[in-house]
């Protein structure tokens, strides 16, 4: 390291020369003054004058010289002062830039290289070292210092590291038990897995401050669901027992209907639609709980008998109007679903419309399946209000908590859609409201057969004759009416057939909402009309062949052995075996109580093509109103609904002549035994 030489001290030269003879001259003036007394005092003093004189010659002389060594040792002094100055002065600056040198190069080199790992001993035995012991002291402590920290910050650093990693495992097992662990055991829970079982199937998180809330919510939610399931299951209990209990109500109702008079028919009926209603609900609710709907098909039902079913059990279904094109039937597992999920939405279009407009129901084939279309007239729905109600159809939604309390209808079509594979779609209507379009899917069509021989053999054809009154009094063809022109639901829904309970055949006749649609005259009051029309409707059954109050379609097996219906009894079966073949063979008429089963949708091709036959047109409504030509809708109670007497038909396509209808003479070949009639009613 440079270290600045130190100054030279130089004193001036002329100095002691100057002092020297300054001295010389006090000492030569004082010679000459003392001369000068001594020649100038009197002769007896002179020996005295030059006695003081050379004394005080003396005493000058002595006091220069003493001066003269005085200066010359403080000049010594001085100069060692001044030199012992520029040497301080010089290590002063010698220390100043060794500092400067230290501070800016040394320690920072020992520092770079402490932190690249290297040892204290080592940079300090690779540095030059200070020449003062302090600064050497001072160097030794910086690298012991940064050497100490060093070793501290990669001890933080590995923590650091440490910590991250685990931060990071941390976070992706809750990241993968949020999105994939805990839905996967909630829908584990949600099937009716323990929570142990959940627990083991279970990946849980291994770091315990996760691990430990994961148990207890998955334990939790397990004790949640059991006790959301129990009161489920009491829930579809307790439904279930509603809906048995209503069932019976209605086979009592049309029992009653049968047996009294006019005079308590209309009333009758009343309480028979109100049924149906309640039944609609139960079904609505046991549905939701998990249960299933109270009735039962063993058989394909054809399309049209759906919609009448579905129409009959809804309050407004006096403005429901179906336009059924296709002679498919529904299979017989899928058409109580199917029924049900029309009847929601035709309720929903019917309440969500102005109370004077009507609610109308397209139906046909296409190469995917059947579509129905149900327009309303209403208020078009809110963007916003049509995504949320897609959203409930698709069945995806099944958290009951989330569902209003009067907003259930949606919700019963989303599970009966999901559980048929049914497609649910919503667009504007053409008609200014709300249009929802159905596609029931091939897998739920019933096949079609054709005839045996034996089916075939025993048709007769209609034959048209001009439209006259039950006593034989020529009448006009009559004209379907508004449902408003009817002061009371002309039927309610008919034969049900429950899936525990007593069943009414799906061959009830499906004929009272056309006598309700009949135009009562001024003179009769329009209770009286709707009394009167529906008795007539329903004859009494007892004396026909094959028409018993619980009666199926097939009175005996193949064999000869009696069928019975749920919810009658063996001994009531063969009583009405034995009625329907004493008549029969009275009749001359004995192959008909043997008569196989039929098929849904040849039946309902006849009927068609009887209601093509006659002169008068088919109602937009699908209530079977027809001109001069009247047609027996159902077998079962064989009810002519216009312009001719109608047949009892026995639940097949072929029947004898019946007893006289609302209006007409003549009879036609009982048709389709189709459930759901009465008001368009519930099969």
């Amino acid at each position: 390291m440079p270290v600045p030489a130190s100054p030279s001290q130089h004193p001036p030269a002329g100095a002691p020369r100057t002092s020297f003879a300054a001295r010389a001259a006090v000492l030569v003036a004082s010679a000459a003054a003392g001369g000068a007394a001594v020649a100038l005092a009197p002769s007896g003093a002179t020996t005295w004058a030059l006695a003081v004189v050379v004394t005080g010659w003396v005493c000058v002389a002595a006091t220069l010289l003493v001066d003269h060594r005085l200066v010359l040792r403080a000049r010594g002094t001085v100069a060692e002062r001044e030199s012992e100055n520029g040497r301080l002065k010089a290590e002063a600056a010698r220390r100043s830039a060794e500092i400067s040198h230290l501070a800016g190069v040394t320690l920072p080199a020992v520092a770079e290289r402490l932190r690249d790992g290297a040892s204290a001993a080592d940079v300090l035995g690779s540095v030059p070292p200070p020449s003062d012991p302090q600064l050497a002291r001072v160097t030794h402590a910086f690298a012991a210092t940064v050497e100490e920290d060093v070793r501290r910050v990669v001890t933080l650093e590995d923590e650091y590291r440490a910590i991250r990693g685990e931060l990071d495992r941390t976070t992706t097992e809750h990241d993968r038990f949020v999105r994939e662990t805990m839905p996967a055991a909630i829908a584990r829970l949600r099937e009716g897995r323990s929570a142990q079982t959940v627990l083991a199937e279970t990946d849980l998180p291994e770091h315990p401050a996760l691990r430990g809330p994961a148990e207890s919510f998955i334990r939790e939610l397990a004790h949640s669901e059991r006790r959301a399931a129990a009161a489920q299951a009491a829930s579809a209990k307790a439904l279930s027992r509603v809906q048995a209990k209503a069932v019976q109500m209605l086979a009592d109702l049309r029992e009653m209907q049968e047996r009294h008079g006019e005079e308590v028919f209309g009333d009758l009926l009343k309480l028979d639609h109100g049924t149906s209603q309640l039944g609609l609900m139960t079904d609505r609710l046991a549905l939701l709980m998990g249960g299933r709907s109270s009735r039962a098909w063993n058989k394909p039902i054809v399309m049209e008998s759906i919609l009448r079913g579905a129409a009959g059990r809804i309050a407004a279904y006096q403005r429901v109007r179906l336009h059924c094109s296709t002679r498919t039937a529904v299979a017989g597992f899928a058409a109580e679903g199917v029924m049900h999920l029309l009847a929601e939405l035709m309720d929903n279009a019917a309440n969500f419309s102005p109370p004077i407009d009507e609610v109308h129901v397209y139906v046909e084939d296409r190469s995917a399946g059947i579509v129905v279309t149900i327009e309303d007239s209403g208020l078009k729905m809110a963007d916003a209000a049509m995504r949320r109600a897609e959203e409930a159809v698709t069945g995806r939604v099944t958290d009951l908590a989330s569902l209003q309390g009067t907003r259930l209808g949606l919700a019963v079509v989303g599970r009966l859609a999901s559980k048929y594979g049914i497609s649910v779609n919503y667009r504007p209507s053409s008609r200014g409201g709300t249009g929802v379009v159905v596609l029931l899917p091939l897998h739920l069509l019933a096949q079609q057969r054709e005839p045996a021989p034996h089916e075939t053999a025993g048709r007769t054809e209609a034959t048209p004759a001009r439209g006259v009154t039950a006593r034989g009094v020529p009448v006009p063809a009559p004209r379907a009416v508004a449902a408003s022109d009817a002061s009371v639901p002309a039927a309610l829904p008919g034969g049900t057939s429950p899936a525990g309970g007593g069943t009414r055949a799906d061959n009830d006749a499906d004929v009272r909402p056309a006598a309700a649609a009949l135009p009562a005259s001024p003179e009769r009051p329009a209770a009286r009309t709707e009394h009167a029309v529906a008795r007539t409707e329903r004859p009494d059954l007892s004396a026909v062949p094959g028409q018993g109050r619980h009666r199926q379609p097939e009175g005996t097996t193949p064999n000869g052995l009696p069928v019975r219906a749920p919810g009658r009894t063996m001994a009531e079966a063969e009583r009405e075996r034995e009625q329907r073949q004493s008549t029969a063979a009275q009749a001359g008429d004995t192959a008909s109580v043997r008569r196989g089963a039929r098929d849904a949708g040849t039946r309902f091709g006849a009927f068609h093509r009887a209601r093509q036959s006659g002169n008068g047109s088919t109602d937009t409504a699908g209530n079977g109103i027809t001109g001069t030509s009247g047609k027996s809708i159902a077998g079962a109670s064989a009810d002519g609904i216009a312009g001719t007497a109608g047949t009892p038909g026995d639940g097949t396509e072929t029947g004898t002549p019946g007893t006289t209808g609302v209006t007409g003479t003549t009879g036609t070949p009982g048709t389709d035994p189709r459930p759901g009639s009465r008001p368009p009613t519930a099969p």
